[in-house]
């Protein structure tokens, strides 16, 4: 939970001063009060925190898992919260798509990072990002493993993490053994074919 500090503009010169400089200060105008106006400040440090890591070791290459990442039709038979997902253009850094979990809204997101071992993706959610990291390190005798971690940041990701937090974190796991089991049986179809 973001830790928050309010200080009533008094005598707090030094640290209205280091919050004003930092960009972390309001005016609120009280409905109640009308006429007076109370400033006061809040200092969020916008931990990130992570909601799940997991990782799979497995016998199909580093392609076999982005070439699966990249084609979002499919993400539904092994990501089994989302119903659809589409990207606006190309599987590059910096494309963004919209996602539909089941049972729930629409989400946009975007490509963050994307090269031969990193695939990032983000969803901006209500003041906070929720954050998909896919990291993939081949095996010297084949195969790869693939890492993800699952993170929460911003103002309002502490609400974020109570709402999706625990589903994220019992998904993920399975999500990545699906992807596994999906990458192995499309490397064992490529060498009969």
């Amino acid at each position: 939970m973001p830790l928050m500090s309010f200080l009533l503009r008094s005598d707090r010169t030094v640290a209205q001063n280091s919050l004003k400089r930092d960009g972390c200060w309001k005016d609120i105008r009280s409905p109640r009060q009308e006429g007076l106006t109370i400033r006061y400040y809040v200092r969020i440090l916008n931990a990130m925190k992570t909601l799940t890591e997991t990782h799979v070791v497995s016998t199909a290459p580093p392609s076999a898992f982005f070439a699966r990442w990249a084609d979002t039709n499919t993400w539904p038979e092994w990501n089994t919260d989302t119903e659809w997902v589409r990207l606006d253009g190309p599987f590059i850094h910096g494309t963004t798509g919209q996602l539909k979990p089941k049972g729930g809204p629409k989400v946009r997101f975007v490509i963050e990072r994307l090269d031969t071992r990193e695939f990032v993706d983000v969803s901006r959610l209500l003041g906070a990002r929720l954050t998909f990291g896919h990291f993939v390190e081949p095996m010297p005798d084949g195969g790869c493993r693939v890492d993800v971690t699952v993170t929460m940041d911003g103002p309002l990701g502490w609400v974020w993490t109570k709402i999706l937090g625990k589903g994220i974190a019992a998904s993920v796991g399975s999500d990545l053994a699906g992807l596994a089991a999906l990458a192995e049986a499309d490397m064992r179809a490529d060498a009969q074919a």
